[in-house]
């Protein structure tokens, strides 16, 4: 089997200390194995002392489990847990910036309302829009607009919190 067909992208969500140096060591995990980070999201959560990481990574699921082991043993990390295949939401943001004249703006906002994006700015040349959703809906709108010619496009990276009364990345 290559390595293309072993290797997946995973979700993995951990809650730790609000302390400087936390990222760092969190990202040398990831790093000493071979785990390239896709995207990263860090926020505060209801305790300030704590914040949620939300981390898309590429890699084999062995070694993920190897990486979540030992960032479950960092002291700063309350708790690690790949979300990959629960059932949780995910929503991720993104601004696309399109060459736009106005000679084309009839269709690109056709194609924005199909995917609920909002018109956050204009100008005579261009159109950023902003849409939030799954990662699969903003690359799906990547698409339909790269026929315009994408000027800028600036993506969050996954946030996700687990359904129901169960805490997300928490024992």
């Amino acid at each position: 089997m290559s390595t293309l067909e072993t290797e997946n992208r995973h979700t993995i969500s951990l809650y730790v200390a609000n302390k400087p140096g936390v990222l760092n060591r969190i990202a040398l995990v990831f790093g000493r194995r071979g785990y390239n980070i896709d995207s990263l999201v860090v926020s505060e959560s209801t305790d300030p002392g704590y914040s949620y990481m939300n981390i898309v990574a590429t890699g084999d699921g062995e070694t993920l489990v190897q990486i979540i082991k030992q960032l479950n043993k960092l002291v700063d990390v309350v708790s690690a847990k790949d979300y990959s295949n629960e059932d949780v939401i995910q929503k991720e943001l993104a601004l696309f910036k399109i060459n736009c004249p106005p000679e084309r703006r009839t269709e690109v906002l056709q194609i924005a309302q199909t995917f609920k994006a909002v018109s956050e700015d204009l100008t005579s040349t261009t159109l950023t829009l902003m849409v939030t959703g799954k990662s699969e809906k903003i690359d799906a709108l990547k698409e339909m607009l790269s026929n315009f010619g994408i000027l800028e496009l600036v993506r969050t990276g996954k946030v996700l919190i687990s359904r129901g009364d169960h805490r997300t990345s928490r024992n």
